[in-house]
């Protein structure tokens, strides 16, 4: 029996390639990526398992994707905070603007 849920390592191609356009990936689009490596469901699982599964997958993408936004914006107060200390108030501006 395949389990509905599984860490799928083997099915995966080794690269993948995506791209934007005039932009960089969001949050809620790289926690997507991450748990399609994460976690795979089986089309083969029975119907309330796979449903099951799918709704648990959908609920780590957003947890995901929520401590990805935690990490940006303690990353940008980092910045904020060291062009500061070197005494580019103007350009720390513009990072908390971000």
């Amino acid at each position: 029996m395949t389990p509905a849920l599984r860490i799928d390592t083997h099915n995966s191609p080794i690269v993948a390639v995506h791209t934007t356009s005039g932009r960089g990936f969001t949050p809620e689009e790289v926690a997507s990526r991450c748990v399609e490596k994460l976690l795979y469901v089986s089309d083969s699982a029975p119907k309330e398992i796979r449903d099951q599964a799918l709704a648990y997958k959908a609920h780590i993408e957003k947890i995901i994707a929520y401590y990805m936004k935690e990490a940006i914006s303690s990353h940008v107060t980092t910045v904020y905070n060291a062009l500061n200390d070197a005494g580019r108030p103007d350009l720390a501006e513009l990072i908390r603007r971000l």
